[in-house]
């Protein structure tokens, strides 16, 4: 049998108790669908031939909409499953930068180069 570990946070007054274990779940499943996102958009950054800070922005705008996605997935209740919105936003950016600029130049090289 697994132990879960609760966490407790005291704002305003109010007491709210958090799953450990099912706060580390969704982070992994935000992280999972980051990395895919960062992979596919990485892809279409190359084939469309985006470079310099287009392609940076590309980034950003596909990962600022994967964020508006994940939090319309959750509801007007994200609070049940995400500490905060910040998190949800925040957590493995820069992380998944780095599989964006490697397909993105993949990508960029099969297509454009070769």
């Amino acid at each position: 049998m697994q132990r879960t570990r609760t966490v407790t946070v005291e704002k305003g007054g109010e007491t709210k108790v958090y799953n450990q274990g099912a706060i580390q779940h969704n982070a992994a499943v935000v992280e999972y669908t980051r990395t895919c996102s960062a992979v596919f958009s990485g892809m279409g950054a190359g084939v469309l031939g985006l470079t310099a800070l287009y392609g940076f922005g590309f980034y950003f705008i596909a990962m600022f909409g994967m964020w508006l996605i994940l939090i319309a997935k959750a509801g007007a209740n994200y609070q049940r499953y995400f500490t905060s919105r910040k998190a949800i936003l925040l957590n493995g950016f820069f992380g998944s930068l780095f599989t964006y600029i490697l397909c993105w130049t993949f990508a960029y090289g099969m297509v454009h180069v070769y």
